[in-house]
């Protein structure tokens, strides 16, 4: 037994000595070592996550440095959390970007897996935008009339029954649009803009139609219903890359896409935003909650994490900095819409005492 003890110390000896692998006592034997930060998730706010990532890059001259510039993946809110719950260590992310506030599954599984110190920050708000290529027809859509376009099942007023949504053209819903296709692009189900979209435009239509009420009497069976996208290639899932949609919508000028605020702002001379009830997108209209798609942005952290990388309270200093999120901050030509002066200092102030 000793001298397996003593091969033992001397393999993590060993290890520590050619600089590949970390070991102690709370992250563990064989976790290969990290000398960067590591973002995971929402599509929506990775980009401005990298923003301020090079800022921080520059600002801490990490070009000099052995720690390198905080990697940023766009791979969706749903499996940023995943990767994120999954554990403690160097293998596992430091942060989770998301478009939705995490979910109480989610935070179950953070739990189970060591990860119980979870604090978020909200960077600001951020609006679902529909947009189509510029020069094409522009659309003023309801509610009512998106879910009509979108939804799985659809009431039919002829048969008084719930039937597959057969709407091929817009004039089909509504003899006042165009006699077009209707073809979105939009996020998998693992986005996060994908969900607040069900939840706010697909669910918030249905639940207001009796004949739904109606067909399906169970609240839980009605909402996953409600929340169901047709599939029969009127919606076309583009990935977790926002800016795989604005490519698409340039390419079909009867496409709608639908995507984060950030990616109207950053492709104003390619894209157009399309009304809802009546209402654009924009600073303003999103600040205010006059735009009806409206919602906050956030980034989560491990606390377990911060004496991983020590350069990980700086990188949230940078986050949470007046001059990233404030109103003259670099992230607002990004097109982050940022929060009131009370409510900036309320986030400071809260995520500091958390470092």
């Amino acid at each position: 037994m000793k001298i397996h003890s003593y091969l033992v110390a001397a393999l993590i000896i060993f290890l520590a000595a050619q600089n590949s692998f970390a070991f102690d006592w709370k992250f563990g034997l064989g976790a290969p070592k990290r000398n960067y930060l590591l973002l995971v998730g929402s599509s929506t706010v990775s980009p401005l996550m990298a923003a301020v990532s090079e800022e921080f890059s520059r600002n801490h001259a990490l070009n000099n440095s052995p720690i390198k510039t905080p990697l940023v993946e766009a791979n969706g809110s749903v499996s940023g959390f995943k990767l994120f719950c999954d554990g403690v260590g160097y293998e596992y992310p430091d942060f989770a970007n998301a478009s939705r506030p995490i979910e109480e599954s989610e935070i179950v599984n953070c739990h189970k897996n060591g990860v119980k110190n979870i604090v978020a920050i909200k960077i600001g708000y951020d609006g679902i935008v529909i947009a189509n290529a510029k020069g094409a027809r522009h659309f003023n859509l309801t509610k009512k009339q998106i879910f009509l376009a979108l939804a799985e099942k659809i009431y039919d007023p002829k048969s008084k029954k719930i039937i597959t949504n057969p709407y091929k053209t817009w004039d089909q819903i509504d003899s006042k649009l165009p006699k077009t296709e209707i073809i979105f692009y939009g996020p998998p189900a693992t986005s996060g803009t994908r969900d607040v979209f069900v939840d706010m435009i697909m669910e918030s239509s249905c639940k207001l139609q009796k004949e739904f009420v109606v067909a399906y009497g169970d609240y839980e069976e009605r909402k996953a219903q409600c929340h169901k996208i047709r599939n029969d290639g009127v919606f076309v899932e583009s990935g977790e890359n926002d800016a795989n949609i604005v490519r698409a919508l340039r390419n079909n000028p009867k496409a709608l896409g639908i995507f984060g605020f950030n990616f109207l702002v950053v492709n104003p001379a390619a894209i157009q935003a399309v009304k809802i009830e009546n209402v654009s997108p924009s600073y303003e209209n999103i600040s205010s909650k006059k735009y009806q798609l409206s919602r906050p942005l956030l980034v989560y952290f491990k606390k377990e994490h911060l004496d991983l990388i020590p350069e990980m309270r700086d990188f949230i200093k940078e986050i949470i900095n007046v001059e990233t999120i404030g109103r003259k901050g670099y992230l607002v030509n990004n097109g982050l819409v940022v929060m009131n002066n009370f409510e900036l200092e309320q986030v400071r102030n809260e995520t500091l005492s958390e470092l």
